[in-house]
């Protein structure tokens, strides 16, 4: 029902004069429209309460707390220090064990270069190409996006960037190479950092650092010295306008491979100066196109056969780096040249060949895996796994020794059956009861293969396990004569052993301070000594095989100690010995594994492996002995006329001596008074 109207009261005159005037009243809150509540209804007033600001304060900590993380977030995945870092792939530059460079894995890198101190025509040939108005953004440049999208959006002849220099050292440092709208903002984010971090001149100088110019080749100071051999502060306007053109495209540009297309891009970095003032009009016109001049220093290989085998080595001491780092190996130059020499003196045509050389404690010093790595870089050294022939024979007397025998036990070399195999001497001979020692200098294989079946044949096995041999042995007789095949690295590893006087030797490629090996892998696979006098045995039978056995050709001027191999059809040919503090293996074959006539360890290897002997530890040999003259003729004509005269009459010759003073008067010696003495004529028949 409707509420009662309010009293009407008139105003009056005299109140109001001596009344102190009133207090404004309250503000009216607002009323809000009936809201109804059933059958139900007022129109009393609704007081709403006071509107909040506290939305406001929390979005504004919100944001303070979101650039705090984003500071944070950028201080860990961007630091400025690494803006400093080349973009490049790892790369690793190997050293020979004296610290001399050998082969080089990745890209080129040199110092850093400051831009304040490059000549202003250097820097401002970058600028003008890549970032008009560097000096004048902070980071992104709006008016070159909207330039770049309204020249992709009208022309087909390629599309432009937008980036800035400082946009461009972000994603170089810092981001990926992906296309997409969150590495566009990420790059965004970093360039503002960059540019509130770093001044003008510092990222420029970074920039130029890092910037990939082609041939694998990243900086402004490794451009200058790989095209033009000076450094970048010596650059004149030809070379520096050159260099940045390169920039936009480094692959297709590189002068070396496309100069044409190089000098072309170099003319639109001169009319880009001009058109930004950077350079004068006269001045550009005297220009003159880039002429490269390549560095004369020697370039590194950068495949080796020693190279590919120790760089996976080299790669994990080096870890995750981006920046080149230097190996060092075990490889000494003096004997890897010393090896190469005697490989090409071994007046090859069509045969392959491969040597091996190491130090007795595995550390390997020289390497060739072929005649020639550019025409292949298989490496038969380390990648074949071919049969070591009777190379092998080596565990089958070590585990003979083991057994009990001595150099000295007799033993048959005579034919022998030994199930359905009947194993043959290759030369067809046999010399019956003979000494262990005679067998091995001889490389008989009935007694190989016969003591191989005495001892049986997981002792041999085991015999070279203990060698170092990890590749599958099968298990019969018939490894007796190197049946199973292995490679020529780990078969010279195991006469090291011999050498060094433990064993397993493992081959190693670096430098024992790059060693892989730490404390706890050298405590669980520690060393183990010969047992009894079996080391003293093994080397005197390897000593014979060189004294007087099937290795004579590999003698030299001091002891030496080794073992000839040749496999069925004279497919591959062996030698691997030892002699001071130097291990090789040679060996020679075909890759189809096809035969060669007439091919055996003890010829070609051995020499090879001599020849390589004495220039790896500098030998003298002797000279050939001199043939002496007999000082004096004791046989006088009258014993050479007996001689003559008993051999004829022991034979059924005859003969007719005619007197010179029967002669005619014309035939006989007109100087002579005298006849001369009585003497054989001639012989009627023979």
């Amino acid at each position: 029902m409707p509420l009662p109207a309010e009293p009407i009261h008139k105003p009056d005159p005299v109140r109001q004069r001596a009344a102190p005037p009133p207090s404004p009243p309250p503000p009216t809150p607002p009323v809000a429209d009936a809201v109804p509540a059933g059958d139900y209804s007022t129109n009393l007033p609704v007081a709403y309460k006071k509107r909040s600001w506290k939305w406001l304060s929390w979005a504004i900590a919100g944001c303070i707390l979101l650039f705090v993380l984003a500071v944070a977030w950028l201080a860990l995945t961007a630091p400025l220090s690494k803006s400093l870092q080349p973009p490049a792939p790892p790369s690793i530059t190997l050293l020979s064990a004296e610290g001399t460079p050998i082969a080089r894995r990745g890209a080129v890198i040199a110092d850093p270069v400051d831009a304040a101190l490059l000549p202003d025509h250097v820097r401002n040939a970058f600028v003008a190409i890549e970032d008009r108005r560097f000096y004048g953004h902070m980071g992104v440049d709006p008016r070159g996006i909207l330039r770049a999208l309204i020249h992709n959006i009208r022309s087909d002849r390629g599309s432009q960037g937008g980036s800035t220099i400082t946009q461009q050292l972000a994603k170089n440092a810092f981001l990926t190479q992906d296309r997409t709208i969150t590495r566009k903002l990420r790059e965004v984010m970093i360039a503002f950092w960059l540019e509130a971090w770093l001044s003008k001149e510092e990222i420029l100088s970074r920039y130029l650092s890092n910037v990939y110019f082609g041939d694998n080749v990243y900086g402004l100071r490794a451009a200058a010295q790989h095209y033009f051999s000076t450094e970048p502060e010596d650059l004149t306007i030809s070379q520096a306008t050159l260099l940045a053109g390169l920039v936009q495209a480094p692959s297709r540009l590189a002068p070396t491979g496309n100069l044409k297309g190089a000098r072309e891009r170099q003319k639109l970095v001169i009319a880009s100066m001009v058109s930004a003032g950077l350079l004068d009009a006269d001045e550009a016109k005297r220009v003159r196109p880039g002429v490269l001049k390549l560095s004369k220093t020697k370039e590194l290989p950068n495949g080796t056969y020693f190279a590919d085998w120790v760089l996976p080595q080299a790669r994990d001491r080096a870890g995750g780096v981006a920046t080149e780092q230097t190996v060092r190996t075990t490889l000494e130059t003096r004997i890897q040249q010393a090896a190469e020499r005697a490989v090409k003196s071994a007046g090859l045509r069509q045969s392959q060949i491969a040597l091996v050389a190491m130090r007795p404690d595995g550390r390997v010093v020289a390497m060739v895996g072929g005649r020639n790595y550019r025409e292949s870089p298989f490496n038969r050294a380390t990648q074949a796994r071919r049969q070591p022939g009777s190379t092998f024979k080596l565990f089958v007397y070590l585990a003979a020794l083991r057994s009990g025998m001595t150099p000295d036990t007799m033993v048959d070399d005579e034919p022998v059956t030994i199930g359905d195999w009947t194993p043959q001497n290759s030369d067809g001979r046999y010399a019956g009861r003979i000494t262990l020692r005679q067998a091995f200098a001889k490389s008989s294989n009935v007694v190989s293969a016969r003591l191989t079946a005495q001892i049986g044949v997981g002792n041999v096995i085991r015999a070279a396990r203990d060698l170092g041999i990890s590749t599958p042995i099968s298990n019969e007789a018939s490894i007796a004569l190197g049946t199973s095949t292995t490679s020529l690295l780990e078969l010279t590893a195991a006469y090291a052993a011999v050498a060094n006087g433990s064993y397993p030797v493992r081959p190693s490629g670096l430098n024992n301070d790059e060693s892989a090996d730490d404390w706890l892998a050298q405590r669980l696979g520690g060393a183990a000594r010969f047992g009894g006098g079996n080391l003293e045995d093994i080397r005197s039978m390897l000593a014979s095989v060189v004294q007087s056995g099937t290795g004579r050709s590999a003698q030299l001027p001091i002891q030496a100690f080794g073992k000839t191999g040749t496999t069925q059809d004279n497919r591959d040919a062996l030698f691997i010995g030892y002699a001071g503090d130097l291990v090789a293996g040679v060996w020679l074959g075909n890759d189809d594994n096809s035969s060669n006539a007439g091919l055996s360890g003890g010829g070609i290897p051995a020499r090879v492996w001599r020849d390589f002997m004495v220039r790896a530890l500098d030998l003298r040999l002797p000279p050939p002995e001199p043939i002496e003259e007999p000082i004096a003729n004791d046989v006088t004509l009258d014993d050479v006329l007996n001689g003559v005269g008993a051999f004829i009459d022991g034979s059924e010759i005859e003969t007719d001596l005619v007197d010179p003073r029967d002669r005619p008067r014309d035939e006989r010696f007109p100087e002579d008074e005298a006849p001369p003495p009585r003497r054989l004529e001639r012989f009627e028949e023979w």
